[in-house]
């Protein structure tokens, strides 16, 4: 029997795409995860490592609608959630959707335009609706952004502000392939996009149907706590300016459980939070000065303060 035969769907769409996206099994596995917790993902790096690609092969391997959006320093809220417009029939004003009322959104160099623009995301995020013009609309069920940003120190970015980036339940970097795979890669692409031969493997009712099977996943009150533990050394130990919010606590045990779904348990393990740690914390607390001065994000001093924190706890047996 095929070895795809026997894995959870999310499993599959993994492995599907695996196909496009050579070498970032982590990355995609991350990403799925956000998609099967209805949580968003922002992919961050430098520009040319396969971003928006990651993305883009998420969106093509599930039958939903994806929207794209181009974020520049010109773009305006309306551009993102849609405006009001008189009907050329009756006059009457008549709701245009943007581009967020998408199940898949690519937020492409989100931190390319404005603050202005950057906040139109914020109530669509956290709260799934938009509101235009008095109105609120509801957005499509699956909904996920998923961001790319580069590195905040090319020229003309705008920095994500915490409550921009609390928002997000992971933050995944890809870095620079290995040779043997950055090969492949350059192979892959002579005959052409790998992306256009992509097709859907999941289905929207299915993968809503592996969303509510995700928040059937068991996790036990030890792992609640240990996941407490961590969040309140982050407060607490001196290591951060800021620690993490309750939203990370909430958006790091729904990860969980869809990790474990992907690995085809019912139940989730230390091993599951441990290893959604960074991703989950790293773009939440906020650098000390010391942190800063001594290099700061650029040379991993976040991650590292993070692993010693996963050192320092104790590991529910």
């Amino acid at each position: 029997m095929p070895q795809d035969a026997t894995a959870s769907p999310l499993a599959r769409l993994v492995r599907h795409i695996s196909r496009v996206v050579h070498g970032k099994h982590e990355a995609i596995t991350l990403s799925v995860v956000g998609l099967a917790a209805e949580g968003h993902v922002l992919l961050e790096d430098v520009p040319g490592t396969g971003k928006t690609t990651l993305a883009r092969a998420l969106a093509r391997s599930i039958d939903v609608d994806f929207s794209r959006i181009q974020f520049t320093s010109d773009l305006l809220p309306a551009d993102v959630l849609g405006f009001s417009a008189p009907s050329p029939t009756d006059g009457r004003f008549v709701f245009r959707r943007g581009p967020i009322f998408g199940n898949i959104v690519l937020a492409d160099e989100l931190n390319r335009s404005t603050p202005r623009t950057q906040s139109a995301l914020l109530e669509c995020m956290n709260e799934r609706r938009a509101s235009v013009d008095g109105e609120v609309h509801e957005l499509k069920r699956p909904f996920m952004v998923i961001a790319t940003q580069n590195p905040l120190e090319f020229e003309g970015t705008y920095p994500l502000p915490e409550s921009q980036l609390d928002r997000f339940m992971l933050r995944v970097r890809l870095g620079y392939p290995e040779r043997a795979v950055e090969r492949q890669v350059l192979r892959s692409r002579l005959e052409g996009d790998p992306l256009d031969k992509l097709e859907p493997i999941l289905s929207e009712a299915e993968l809503l149907a592996e969303i509510a099977a995700v928040r059937q996943v068991h996790v036990e009150d030890m792992l609640l706590d240990y996941a407490l533990d961590l969040i309140d050394s982050t407060r607490t130990s001196g290591r951060f300016l800021l620690g993490a919010s309750p939203r990370a606590g909430i958006g790091w045990m729904r990860a969980a459980q869809a990790l474990a779904r992907i690995d085809g348990r019912n139940h989730a393990l230390p091993d599951d939070v441990k290893r959604l740690a960074v991703s989950v914390l790293a773009h939440r607390v906020v650098q000390t000065p010391r942190m800063e001065l001594g290099g700061g994000a650029e040379d991993g001093g976040v991650e590292q303060e993070i692993a010693a924190l996963l050192d320092e706890v104790p590991v529910p047996a």
